[in-house]
């Protein structure tokens, strides 16, 4: 059996190249793809040839065992029916709908640990997000929303409007977003978000303060202001705009003692950070955010299962069909890359299908 197989060859070089699938092994399912989701991330990051050729594409997934050393195979949201099952695989499985964490294929095989079984009442489409909203969760849980807090979330493609959708479940007074592209702005706002804000057109931190009633904190005993203590600033902030950029405009958004949740992955492209007297006295804190692995903190309650579980009943409360703008035959799938380097305002969820 063979398969069509998405390669990136080079930067803004991707390939489909037929590729041979080898019946399964004892614990294996073979599964034959119906579509699978384009992560505009990480994906353009490879596309634009911005990564570290020598870095693990993902040592906690076996189909990404590798690394981004050109050619390589990439992608880990595919949704198929499972076609065949190895010797020591329940047969139940034939014709199950399943999720894989695997690269784009037409046919695949995946060991039966790999995959989650798709829920009946959840589009094979919709189950293709399930990778990015685990994502949003890890995101949710690491910057631990609190009751009546501020919170920014830059940038708005699909991992940041899928947060701003669940951070809008949460106890927060406010909620802005900023993206550049108006599309993603008004997706935000039907998402949930108080405010869209375009950053050519607005300052952040100002639009922010107009955005709350809080008064400012009275002067202190000796008469002065603690300008840092300020409520015009967020308490949260999220960085997921793959901008470096992004980072010191999220900090600057970000008050006294406010967390800046850093989701973003810049590849080879380098922060600068302009680290002055505010952020030297304000206890800012910057988070790492991560889906592969839980935070410290969270691991005697948490873990990926429950966190995967989360991620499934979420999912099944998400519009995602608002987020799919293209639809592209894995054939084209050159045509699915350029397409969201070139016109991001016009491209928001690409899917590939097969």
């Amino acid at each position: 059996m063979t398969a069509q197989s998405v390669y990136f060859t080079g930067p803004h070089q991707v390939e489909v190249r037929e590729t041979a699938v080898a019946d399964p092994g004892p614990n294996e399912l073979a599964v034959a793809a119906t579509v699978s989701a384009i992560s505009s991330g990480t994906e353009l990051l490879l596309y634009r040839g911005d990564v570290n050729p020598e870095i693990a594409a993902d040592e906690t997934l076996e189909s990404l065992d590798g690394t981004f050393s050109y050619p390589f195979p990439y992608g880990y949201a595919v949704v198929g029916t499972v076609t065949a099952v190895g010797a020591d695989v329940d047969p139940a499985w034939r014709d199950e709908t399943v999720l894989a964490f695997h690269p784009h294929a037409s046919e695949f095989v995946v060991g039966v640990d790999e995959v989650c079984v798709v829920p009946d009442d959840v589009s094979p489409a919709a189950a293709a997000f399930l990778p990015n909203v685990e994502t949003a969760v890890n995101l949710v849980l690491d910057g631990n929303p609190r009751l009546g807090e501020r919170a920014v979330v830059f940038g708005q493609g699909v991992v940041g409007l899928l947060t701003t959708a669940l951070l809008a479940e949460t106890p927060l007074s406010s909620l802005v977003t900023v993206d550049r592209y108006e599309t993603r702005r008004r997706l935000s706002e039907a998402f949930g978000a108080d405010r869209s804000l375009d950053p050519d057109d607005a300052d952040p931190v100002a639009e922010i303060g107009e955005s709350t009633t809080l008064p400012d904190r009275p002067e202190s005993p000796s008469g002065r202001t603690d300008g840092e203590r300020s409520p015009r600033r967020a308490d949260l902030t999220y960085e997921l705009s793959g901008n470096p950029a992004g980072l010191d405009a999220a900090i600057d958004a970000t008050g006294f003692g406010g967390r800046v949740v850093v989701g973003s992955w810049y590849g080879s492209k380098t922060a600068e950070l302009s680290l002055d007297g505010r952020f030297h006295r304000s206890r800012i804190r910057l988070i790492s955010s991560q889906v592969s692995t839980i935070a410290p903190t969270l691991r005697g309650r948490w873990t990926v299962a429950r966190r995967l579980a989360t991620a499934w009943q979420r999912l099944e409360d998400i519009e995602t069909d608002r987020l799919v703008t293209h639809r592209v035959p894995v054939a084209n799938a050159p045509k699915a890359y350029s397409l969201l380097d070139e016109r991001p305002d016009d491209a928001v969820q690409v899917l590939l299908t097969y």
